[in-house]
Parts: structure tokens; sequence; C-alpha cells
């Protein structure tokens, strides 16, 4: 298997494993952040996203690849108050009669909800840095159709340089730090323009896994309730840090390995799934998101666990 070594760690050493506590300022379930987002959609080769994937579950695939992307969103109300976050999702993964989403990595702007989402809902979370700017971006021609396509969100005019961002992530770990990608919105989000269309108002449930990591030995399963505003925009144009390391096989039985590098091949691969083919961005707008409780499938005392 191609991805990240395979790390087995005692029960002893399993940070928070049986505790109940919620991270301060949270408190009980259901959780509720509200802002705004993008949910973007990539085409993922298969064997990239295997890496991640517990054996207990099935990855979804068609041809040779899964259904992976991003959600970028900043919440303006939460438990843990203004912060912004990157779920880097792997793919779609199956657990009969259930299919759901596995997020790779979780990049968050506060410790407290880095922490929140390592102990409580099992996520690969780790503190980031979203530095975030305008660039100009110059005002095509519009066609005869363009009024209506940019309407819908799929026109081909460039949008006005002040709704054009970029956002620069970068993972810090103590005074350490990585750059993870450069994201170019050509949407509104993180701040709508509330003079346009926004689309039809919705709800919708996406329910994902997690677990399995050195914070949490459990295989869990929660589920995320929106209702928002959602519109089709253009995909965002996503840059890898220059040069990215060279990926190496890590699989269970190799051997050889320091821990910078396994850490380093898992952030690659979490990278990777962000450089991958975009095939639909979805905008949502006057978000509010309800995230219930866990709920345990496995409980493992040892687990063969992916490097953060």
């Amino acid at each position: 298997m191609k991805g990240c070594a395979k790390i087995r760690f005692p029960a002893a050493s399993l940070m928070g494993l049986g505790e109940t506590k919620s991270s301060p300022g949270y408190g009980n379930p259901p959780w509720i952040f509200k802002g705004s987002a993008l949910y973007q959609l990539h085409l993922v080769k298969a064997e990239t996203v295997r890496a991640f994937i517990p054996k207990e579950l099935r990855l979804v695939e068609a041809f040779g690849y899964t259904l992976g992307g991003f959600f970028l969103a900043n919440y303006d109300d939460s438990p843990a108050g203004v912060f912004d976050e990157l779920v880097v999702i792997a793919g779609i993964v199956w657990n009969p009669p259930t299919s759901c989403a596995w997020a790779a990595r979780v990049l968050v702007n506060s410790e407290e909800a880095c922490h929140h989402g390592r102990k409580e809902v099992g996520l690969p979370s780790q503190v980031a840095r979203f530095s975030k700017r305008i660039t100009p971006v110059p005002r095509q021609t519009k066609d005869k159709f363009g009024g209506f396509l940019n309407m819908i969100g799929v026109g081909t005019t460039i949008c006005h340089s002040k709704d054009c961002m970029d956002v620069q992530v970068t993972e810090v770990v103590g005074p350490a730090s990585s750059d993870i990608c450069n994201i170019k919105l050509l949407t509104d989000v993180p701040t709508p323009k509330f003079n346009k269309w926004m689309g039809p108002s919705i709800t919708m449930s996406l329910p994902s896994f997690s677990g399995q990591t050195e914070y949490n030995a459990n295989l869990l399963k929660y589920s995320c309730r929106l209702a928002c505003r959602v519109r089709a925009v253009r995909p965002a144009k996503v840059s890898g840090p220059s040069p990215l390391k060279k990926e190496r096989n890590l699989d269970s039985e190799s051997r050889g390995f320091t821990a910078e590098e396994v850490v380093d091949n898992a952030r690659n691969l979490s990278i990777s799934v962000m450089l991958s083919k975009p095939i639909l961005a979805l905008e949502f707008n006057f978000l509010e998101m309800q995230v219930e409780a866990p709920i345990i499938l496995s409980n493992n005392t040892t687990s063969s666990l992916p490097a953060a």
C-alpha cells in the first residue's frame, strides 16, 4: 500500500481515549457553527487515498478514482469563536448501508477547535495559519450569454478584483511551519456580497467517518447537518508549495523511516488531494452547521493508525 506508515499505539498512549468531557467552550452537543464555506469536489486517484482509509472501510472508486476535495470555511460564530477551517477530503468510503466522507487532514487557526476535533470527533486536526490577501484580476468581456451564466455561477467572466482572494494555508507545529497550499478564490467566500443572488435555501446532511488517530483510536461516525443558501461557482485554483517533497512508499512493513519522513509523507499526500482535478464547486452562504456527537463503530485498544 502506498502512503502513510501505519504505527501501532498501545492503549496507554492514546490521549483522551474514553474521555467524554468536551473542550472548554464547546459544551454539550450538538455543536453549532455559522458562517460561509466553499465545498469543492475533486477526482482523486484511488492509490493516493488508500493510505488514509482504515482497513475496515472500502473505498468507493471507479476507473481508479474516488471523489474527494476540500471544505474551506470561515466561521463567524462557533463554540470556539471566529476561526477558519480547511478540511481535506480524501475520498468516499463504504460501510453498509451508508457511504461517507473520510478526512485526510483538518487545518484550523484555533487551538481550541484543534483540540476539540482531535479528542471529541476523532479528526486529524492540525493548527494552521490562514493568510488572506486580495489579488487584482482583470475583467474579461462578457458575451451575450455571460449575464445569465454568471448569475447561476458557471459563467466565464472573471470576477472583479475586489471579489478575488488568495488564502495561503500554513501548518504550524511548535516553532516550525510548513506551507500546505494557496487557494485562489474567484467567488465571494469568505465575505459574500449581499446584493447578488445567493442561490436557493437548502438543508442537507454530510455523514462522515473519523477516528483511528493518535488521539482517538476508535472508528467513529458523525453527521453534519447544514442549512444554507447554495450556488454553483467556478472552482478555486489551488497551488501547492514548491518544491514538493517526493512521496515515499511507506506501508506497514516499511522500516528505516524517520518520524519526520512519515509526517512529511502524510502532509504531501494531503497536498496531492488538494492538487487533484476539480469537477464541482459549491458556495455556501448564511451557513448554519450542526455537528452531532460521534458514535463509536468499533472500539480499538490497539490499532494501526496513520501518522498525522
